[in-house]
Protein backbone atom coordinates (compact mmCIF):
# COMPACT_ATOMS: atom_id res chain seq x y z
CA UNK A 1 0.00 0.00 0.00
CA UNK A 2 1.60 3.25 -0.65
CA UNK A 3 0.47 5.93 1.69
CA UNK A 4 0.85 10.40 1.35
CA UNK A 5 1.51 11.99 4.61
CA UNK A 6 0.51 15.76 3.84
CA UNK A 7 3.06 16.46 7.30
CA UNK A 8 5.15 13.67 8.40
CA UNK A 9 7.76 15.01 10.68
CA UNK A 10 5.15 16.52 13.56
CA UNK A 11 4.31 14.83 17.02
CA UNK A 12 1.99 12.63 15.81
CA UNK A 13 2.51 11.71 12.21
CA UNK A 14 6.23 11.13 13.05
CA UNK A 15 5.27 7.72 14.88
CA UNK A 16 2.36 7.09 12.35
CA UNK A 17 4.97 6.96 9.46
CA UNK A 18 6.88 4.75 11.32
CA UNK A 19 4.30 1.97 11.75
CA UNK A 20 3.76 2.59 8.44
CA UNK A 21 6.82 1.73 7.29
CA UNK A 22 7.60 -1.31 9.91
CA UNK A 23 4.13 -2.90 8.74
CA UNK A 24 5.84 -2.50 4.90
CA UNK A 25 3.90 0.27 3.28
CA UNK A 26 5.37 2.78 1.06
CA UNK A 27 5.49 6.13 2.56
CA UNK A 28 6.27 9.47 1.00
CA UNK A 29 5.53 12.91 3.05
CA UNK A 30 5.03 16.06 1.44
CA UNK A 31 6.46 18.53 3.67
CA UNK A 32 8.44 22.35 3.48
CA UNK A 33 11.20 20.71 4.79
CA UNK A 34 11.21 22.82 8.01
CA UNK A 35 11.50 20.40 10.55
CA UNK A 36 13.54 17.21 9.09
CA UNK A 37 13.46 14.25 10.28
CA UNK A 38 15.35 10.75 10.36
CA UNK A 39 13.27 7.72 10.03
CA UNK A 40 14.31 4.03 10.20
CA UNK A 41 13.73 3.54 6.64
CA UNK A 42 13.92 5.16 3.27
CA UNK A 43 10.79 7.62 3.09
CA UNK A 44 10.21 9.89 -0.61
CA UNK A 45 9.90 13.20 0.28
CA UNK A 46 7.88 15.52 -1.75
CA UNK A 47 8.82 19.62 -0.98
CA UNK A 48 6.53 22.07 -0.99
CA UNK A 49 3.37 23.56 0.01
CA UNK A 50 0.15 21.62 0.78
CA UNK A 51 -1.73 24.55 -0.43
CA UNK A 52 -0.67 23.77 -4.29
CA UNK A 53 -3.04 22.01 -5.78
CA UNK A 54 -1.27 21.51 -8.94
CA UNK A 55 1.16 19.92 -7.00
CA UNK A 56 -0.84 17.66 -4.53
CA UNK A 57 -2.88 16.73 -7.50
CA UNK A 58 0.50 15.70 -9.33
CA UNK A 59 1.94 14.05 -6.34
CA UNK A 60 -0.60 11.89 -6.71
CA UNK A 61 -0.86 11.02 -10.61
CA UNK A 62 3.12 10.44 -9.79
CA UNK A 63 2.70 8.15 -7.01
CA UNK A 64 -0.23 6.11 -7.23
CA UNK A 65 -1.31 6.82 -3.85
CA UNK A 66 -3.88 3.99 -2.49
CA UNK A 67 -4.32 6.51 0.96
CA UNK A 68 -3.30 10.18 1.68
CA UNK A 69 -3.38 11.12 5.72
CA UNK A 70 -3.85 14.97 6.33
CA UNK A 71 -2.50 15.86 9.33
CA UNK A 72 -2.07 19.46 8.52
CA UNK A 73 -5.68 20.53 7.09
CA UNK A 74 -7.09 23.37 9.69
CA UNK A 75 -9.23 25.64 7.11
CA UNK A 76 -12.15 24.33 4.90
CA UNK A 77 -9.97 26.60 2.17
CA UNK A 78 -7.35 23.77 2.69
CA UNK A 79 -9.85 20.96 2.44
CA UNK A 80 -11.20 22.62 -0.82
CA UNK A 81 -8.15 22.18 -2.22
CA UNK A 82 -7.99 18.54 -1.21
CA UNK A 83 -10.66 17.64 -2.78
CA UNK A 84 -10.23 19.02 -5.68
CA UNK A 85 -6.55 17.36 -5.97
CA UNK A 86 -7.41 13.75 -4.85
CA UNK A 87 -11.23 13.03 -6.19
CA UNK A 88 -11.09 10.08 -7.93
CA UNK A 89 -7.60 9.72 -7.79
CA UNK A 90 -6.94 7.81 -4.31
CA UNK A 91 -8.46 5.19 -2.45
CA UNK A 92 -9.08 6.28 0.80
CA UNK A 93 -8.65 10.01 2.56
CA UNK A 94 -7.47 10.23 6.77
CA UNK A 95 -8.06 13.59 7.98
CA UNK A 96 -6.80 14.51 11.34
CA UNK A 97 -9.41 16.57 12.80
CA UNK A 98 -9.70 17.11 17.30
CA UNK A 99 -11.68 15.63 19.94
CA UNK A 100 -11.90 19.26 21.03
CA UNK A 101 -14.53 19.35 18.76
CA UNK A 102 -17.11 17.97 20.94
CA UNK A 103 -19.47 19.66 22.86
CA UNK A 104 -18.48 22.38 24.62
CA UNK A 105 -19.70 22.21 27.60
CA UNK A 106 -20.15 18.78 27.45
CA UNK A 107 -23.91 17.49 28.25
CA UNK A 108 -22.42 13.74 29.38
CA UNK A 109 -18.99 12.75 30.95
CA UNK A 110 -18.65 9.98 28.46
CA UNK A 111 -17.97 10.96 24.63
CA UNK A 112 -19.00 8.71 21.57
CA UNK A 113 -18.33 9.48 18.16
CA UNK A 114 -22.48 10.75 18.16
CA UNK A 115 -21.58 13.10 20.59
CA UNK A 116 -22.63 16.79 19.10
CA UNK A 117 -20.40 18.80 17.65
CA UNK A 118 -19.96 22.59 19.46
CA UNK A 119 -17.36 24.84 20.51
CA UNK A 120 -17.80 28.53 21.34
CA UNK A 121 -15.06 28.72 22.66
CA UNK A 122 -12.35 27.57 20.41
CA UNK A 123 -12.09 29.19 16.80
CA UNK A 124 -9.63 25.84 15.67
CA UNK A 125 -12.32 24.03 17.18
CA UNK A 126 -14.91 25.38 15.18
CA UNK A 127 -12.71 25.37 11.72
CA UNK A 128 -12.39 22.01 12.24
CA UNK A 129 -16.16 20.98 12.52
CA UNK A 130 -16.82 23.05 9.39
CA UNK A 131 -13.62 20.97 7.65
CA UNK A 132 -15.19 17.84 8.68
CA UNK A 133 -18.74 19.25 7.38
CA UNK A 134 -17.39 20.15 3.90
CA UNK A 135 -15.76 16.75 4.14
CA UNK A 136 -19.11 15.07 4.26
CA UNK A 137 -20.89 17.11 1.99
CA UNK A 138 -17.87 15.55 -0.46
CA UNK A 139 -18.36 12.17 0.99
CA UNK A 140 -21.80 12.31 0.91
CA UNK A 141 -22.31 14.03 -2.79
CA UNK A 142 -19.33 12.78 -4.34
CA UNK A 143 -18.30 9.63 -2.62
CA UNK A 144 -15.24 11.50 -1.55
CA UNK A 145 -13.52 8.74 0.10
CA UNK A 146 -13.07 10.47 3.87
CA UNK A 147 -12.51 8.34 7.64
CA UNK A 148 -12.12 11.03 10.07
CA UNK A 149 -9.77 10.82 12.97
CA UNK A 150 -10.03 12.72 15.99
CA UNK A 151 -7.24 12.58 18.15
CA UNK A 152 -6.99 14.09 22.21
CA UNK A 153 -4.04 15.50 23.80
CA UNK A 154 -1.56 13.26 21.87
CA UNK A 155 2.42 13.50 22.73
CA UNK A 156 5.60 11.81 21.53
CA UNK A 157 8.44 10.86 23.24
CA UNK A 158 9.84 14.66 23.76
CA UNK A 159 6.56 16.17 24.84
CA UNK A 160 5.71 17.23 28.19
CA UNK A 161 2.01 18.05 28.26
CA UNK A 162 0.36 20.70 30.27
CA UNK A 163 -3.08 22.53 30.70
CA UNK A 164 -1.15 25.62 30.02
CA UNK A 165 2.75 25.96 29.83
CA UNK A 166 3.09 24.63 26.20
CA UNK A 167 4.70 20.98 26.08
CA UNK A 168 8.42 21.74 26.66
CA UNK A 169 10.97 21.69 29.32
CA UNK A 170 9.50 25.19 31.16
CA UNK A 171 7.12 23.29 33.53
CA UNK A 172 9.85 20.60 34.41
CA UNK A 173 12.14 23.20 34.91
CA UNK A 174 9.85 25.07 37.30
CA UNK A 175 8.88 22.16 39.28
CA UNK A 176 12.89 20.95 39.85
CA UNK A 177 13.40 24.56 41.33
CA UNK A 178 10.39 24.46 43.59
CA UNK A 179 8.06 26.87 41.43
CA UNK A 180 4.50 26.73 41.14
CA UNK A 181 2.27 25.68 38.28
CA UNK A 182 -0.91 26.05 37.51
CA UNK A 183 -3.33 23.68 37.23
CA UNK A 184 -6.71 24.74 36.17
CA UNK A 185 -10.27 24.99 38.09
CA UNK A 186 -9.63 22.61 41.00
CA UNK A 187 -7.23 20.53 39.62
CA UNK A 188 -9.87 17.81 39.51
CA UNK A 189 -11.34 17.63 35.93
CA UNK A 190 -10.30 14.44 34.25
CA UNK A 191 -8.34 14.14 31.46
CA UNK A 192 -6.78 11.46 29.16
CA UNK A 193 -3.00 11.82 27.65
CA UNK A 194 -2.29 9.13 25.11
CA UNK A 195 1.00 8.27 23.74
CA UNK A 196 1.51 8.92 19.95
CA UNK A 197 3.06 5.89 19.44
CA UNK A 198 0.00 4.18 20.92
CA UNK A 199 -2.20 6.52 18.90
CA UNK A 200 -0.05 5.16 15.49
CA UNK A 201 -1.83 1.46 15.81
CA UNK A 202 -5.11 3.15 15.57
CA UNK A 203 -4.38 5.52 12.80
CA UNK A 204 -2.69 3.11 10.70
CA UNK A 205 -5.16 0.18 11.32
CA UNK A 206 -7.67 2.50 9.77
CA UNK A 207 -5.48 2.69 6.14
CA UNK A 208 -6.65 0.83 3.63
CA UNK A 209 -10.15 -0.20 5.48
CA UNK A 210 -13.50 0.31 2.94
CA UNK A 211 -15.36 -0.26 5.48
CA UNK A 212 -13.88 2.80 7.22
CA UNK A 213 -14.90 5.08 4.64
CA UNK A 214 -17.41 7.77 5.61
CA UNK A 215 -16.65 7.16 9.78
CA UNK A 216 -15.09 9.04 12.07
CA UNK A 217 -13.18 7.67 15.09
CA UNK A 218 -11.59 9.24 18.26
CA UNK A 219 -8.72 7.43 19.51
CA UNK A 220 -7.45 7.94 23.00
CA UNK A 221 -6.08 6.36 25.70
CA UNK A 222 -8.42 4.64 28.44
CA UNK A 223 -6.66 5.89 31.46
CA UNK A 224 -8.15 8.31 32.96
CA UNK A 225 -6.31 11.28 35.24
CA UNK A 226 -7.31 14.23 37.16
CA UNK A 227 -5.30 17.36 35.87
CA UNK A 228 -3.54 17.37 39.46
CA UNK A 229 -2.56 13.87 38.70
CA UNK A 230 -0.89 14.84 35.21
CA UNK A 231 0.94 17.25 36.66
CA UNK A 232 2.32 15.32 39.95
CA UNK A 233 3.09 12.32 37.45
CA UNK A 234 5.35 14.81 35.65
CA UNK A 235 6.97 16.01 38.94
CA UNK A 236 7.45 12.71 39.90
CA UNK A 237 9.59 11.19 36.77
CA UNK A 238 11.60 14.59 36.90
CA UNK A 239 12.45 13.32 40.12
CA UNK A 240 10.10 16.34 42.58
CA UNK A 241 7.23 17.16 43.75
CA UNK A 242 4.71 19.72 41.65
CA UNK A 243 3.59 23.25 43.74
CA UNK A 244 0.29 23.24 42.37
CA UNK A 245 -1.80 26.38 41.93
CA UNK A 246 -5.02 26.45 41.04
CA UNK A 247 -6.46 28.86 39.00
CA UNK A 248 -10.43 29.15 37.52
CA UNK A 249 -9.96 28.70 33.71
CA UNK A 250 -12.58 31.94 33.57
CA UNK A 251 -9.99 34.01 34.92
CA UNK A 252 -7.22 33.06 32.73
CA UNK A 253 -9.27 33.35 29.93
CA UNK A 254 -8.98 37.34 30.06
CA UNK A 255 -5.68 37.57 30.94
CA UNK A 256 -4.27 35.48 28.50
CA UNK A 257 -7.17 34.49 25.10
CA UNK A 258 -5.06 32.38 23.87
CA UNK A 259 -4.27 30.08 26.55
CA UNK A 260 -8.00 30.65 27.74
CA UNK A 261 -9.52 29.81 24.74
CA UNK A 262 -7.81 26.06 24.87
CA UNK A 263 -8.81 25.67 27.97
CA UNK A 264 -12.60 27.00 28.34
CA UNK A 265 -12.84 25.24 24.65
CA UNK A 266 -10.75 21.92 25.50
CA UNK A 267 -8.79 21.20 28.57
CA UNK A 268 -10.82 22.43 31.35
CA UNK A 269 -13.93 20.12 30.78
CA UNK A 270 -13.53 16.88 31.91
CA UNK A 271 -13.14 14.13 29.32
CA UNK A 272 -13.91 10.32 28.33
CA UNK A 273 -14.19 8.65 25.62
CA UNK A 274 -15.79 6.18 24.68
CA UNK A 275 -12.81 3.78 22.43
CA UNK A 276 -15.01 1.24 21.15
CA UNK A 277 -15.52 1.93 17.74
CA UNK A 278 -11.64 1.96 16.71
CA UNK A 279 -11.25 -1.11 18.89
CA UNK A 280 -13.99 -2.65 16.64
CA UNK A 281 -12.74 -1.75 13.54
CA UNK A 282 -9.08 -2.22 14.59
CA UNK A 283 -8.82 -5.22 16.81
CA UNK A 284 -5.21 -4.76 17.84
CA UNK A 285 -5.71 -1.19 19.23
CA UNK A 286 -4.86 -0.71 22.56
CA UNK A 287 -3.04 2.16 24.67
CA UNK A 288 -0.29 0.66 26.01
CA UNK A 289 2.00 3.20 27.26
CA UNK A 290 0.43 4.84 30.83
CA UNK A 291 1.34 8.28 31.66
CA UNK A 292 3.50 7.76 33.65
CA UNK A 293 5.71 5.43 31.39
CA UNK A 294 5.29 8.02 28.72
CA UNK A 295 6.10 10.95 31.34
CA UNK A 296 9.73 8.67 32.23
CA UNK A 297 10.37 8.24 28.59
CA UNK A 298 9.87 12.20 27.85
CA UNK A 299 11.96 12.97 30.94
CA UNK A 300 14.27 10.97 30.22
CA UNK A 301 14.60 12.51 26.94
CA UNK A 302 15.25 16.18 27.77
CA UNK A 303 17.79 14.97 30.38
CA UNK A 304 20.31 13.53 28.12
CA UNK A 305 21.34 16.34 26.33
CA UNK A 306 21.42 19.72 27.93
CA UNK A 307 20.91 21.62 24.89
CA UNK A 308 17.23 19.86 24.92
CA UNK A 309 16.77 21.98 28.32
CA UNK A 310 15.32 25.15 27.21
CA UNK A 311 13.08 27.44 29.31
CA UNK A 312 10.31 29.52 27.15
CA UNK A 313 10.70 33.29 28.84
CA UNK A 314 7.16 34.34 27.92
CA UNK A 315 5.52 31.07 29.42
CA UNK A 316 7.56 31.43 32.35
CA UNK A 317 6.53 34.96 32.75
CA UNK A 318 3.05 34.02 32.19
CA UNK A 319 3.08 31.19 34.91
CA UNK A 320 4.60 33.50 37.13
CA UNK A 321 2.00 36.15 37.03
CA UNK A 322 -1.00 33.71 37.21
CA UNK A 323 0.85 31.89 40.26
CA UNK A 324 0.66 35.53 41.72
CA UNK A 325 -2.75 36.05 41.66
CA UNK A 326 -3.75 33.39 44.68
CA UNK A 327 -2.08 36.26 46.91
CA UNK A 328 -4.26 39.25 45.44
Amino acid sequence: MRILFLGGSGNISTQCVELALERGYRASILTRGQHPVAFSQPVSQISGDRHDGDLLRQAVVDGHFDVVANFIGYTPEEIEVDISAFSGRIGQYLYISSTSIYQKPPNHYLITESTPLSNPFWEYSRLKIACEERLNQSYRDAGFPITIVRPSYTYGPSWIPTAIGGQGYTVVDRMRKGLPVVSPGDGQSLWVMTAASDFAVGFVGLMGRTEAIGESFHITSDEVLTWDQIYQTIAKAAGCTAKLVHIPSEVIAPLYPKAGASLLGDKSCSVVFDNSKIKRMVPEYRAKINFAEGMSRSVSWYDADPSRRQVNLEINQMLDHLCSLRFQ
